[in-house]
């Protein structure tokens, strides 16, 4: 089971916060650092000291970091052209040594969009699909010819295709709990399929239809990673557990049922059963940016069993 660092920077989080985090994630082992794609706080509070840009953060931490894979779930296809992102995302691997991955979503909350004057179009599944088409048709165009687009949302006329990533593929991600749609586009363009928050059931429900949809695309099934993102809440006793989960706003019970808390023996018998039903990635939700002390947990105590 491959164990991922996964930030919520709208929360409240500087820069520098994600650089510690991120440094500190790569120090004790972890594979990835990836962070959400939002311009506001979600849930009560100010969000101080306001929003940071992902794939602005993402390139700062490609030339400060070494070996930790970096990432975003989702990037939101509301926020920018495909045509420009993908520029950035390519230009992002290349400042880190060919370390990006990259989840790309429709876009969901609209309050953020209403904040910052972006528009929310309804027709935003529409627009992914036309999204994953082109970001991933500019980068798998051979050098020396052009692409092109003519789509209902966008169209491309003679793009030279560049830059490259450093990568002869970088891995995308798409996720959701779309029942028929989501699985489809994955099948289609993903190189890992990711369920946000979900349980057991409707986990395991999702990646039988991802699989069907791979092979009605032609794909084997395993071609794809099958991945979870959880809120994580660990702690060496009882008190530990709770003073974690009063730091995040959260009660205990309610994050053992719905994420990945408690000791890290009920941490690691949680992620088993996921094991179990086909995920083999984690995206661990931290959300106090400041507790270092958890991640250390984790990698001295979770990852270690996990081998």
């Amino acid at each position: 089971m491959d164990l991922r660092i996964f930030t919520e920077p709208q929360q409240g989080a500087s820069y520098d916060t994600l650089l510690t985090i991120a440094r500190t994630a790569e120090e004790l082992g972890f594979s990835a650092f990836f962070r959400s794609d939002h311009y506001l706080r979600i849930g009560d509070g100010d969000g101080s000291p306001g929003p940071t840009d992902a794939w602005i953060t993402l390139a700062g931490l490609a030339r400060e970091t070494e070996r930790i894979r970096l990432g975003t779930l989702m990037t939101a296809g509301t926020f920018r052209h495909p045509g420009p992102l993908a520029i950035q995302v390519a230009q992002v691997d290349h400042m880190s040594g060919g370390r990006v991955e990259f989840g790309l979503g429709a876009g969901w909350f609209e309050e953020e969009h209403r904040a910052y004057g972006i528009p929310f179009p309804k027709e935003r599944m529409d627009r992914l699909e036309e999204q994953l088409a082109i970001v991933t048709g500019l980068w798998a165009t051979e050098p020396g010819h052009t692409y092109c687009h003519d789509g209902e949302y966008y169209q491309l006329e003679n793009s030279p295709a560049l830059p490259k990533p450093a990568q002869s593929k970088v891995p995308v991600l798409v996720g959701g709990l779309g029942a028929s749609r989501t699985p489809r586009l994955a099948a289609r363009y993903a190189d890992e399929f990711n369920i946000p928050f979900a349980g057991l059931t409707d986990s395991e429900r999702q990646f039988e239809r991802v699989r069907a949809a791979a092979e009605a695309e032609g794909r084997k099934s395993d071609d794809l990673v099958y991945s979870n993102a959880l809120v994580v809440c660990a702690g060496k006793g009882d008190a530990e557990v709770a003073r974690r989960a009063a730091a995040i706003g959260r009660e205990v019970e309610e994050l053992k049922e719905n994420g990945l808390a408690g000791s890290p023996a009920e941490v690691v018998e949680k992620i088993g059963r996921y094991s179990a039903i086909g995920s083999s990635r984690i995206y661990l939700q931290v959300l106090d940016l400041h507790d270092l002390d958890h991640l250390e947990l984790i990698a001295s105590e979770v990852m270690p069993q996990l081998a």
